[in-house]
């Protein structure tokens, strides 16, 4: 079973697929979660606050450590 060509290339292309799937299915939730309406009151919700701290944060210590060497 191991030694067909077949069996490998199948392999590939299916793991190749899954990637891909996996991929698109993670940028169509994030495009899907930036158009949702606001909160009521034209407020942002929260945890989407959250996740923009973080990737600030993220960004800030990459610029410091950047800047440091």
């Amino acid at each position: 079973m191991f030694q067909k060509t077949d069996f490998w290339i199948g392999l590939a292309v299916g793991a190749v697929a899954g990637i891909f799937g996996y991929r698109f299915m993670q940028e169509r939730e994030q495009q899907l979660a930036a158009m949702q309406p606001m909160a009521a009151g034209g407020q942002v919700p929260l945890a989407e606050l959250q996740r923009q701290k973080e990737e600030l944060e993220d960004l800030i210590a990459a610029q410091e450590a950047a800047k440091a060497e």
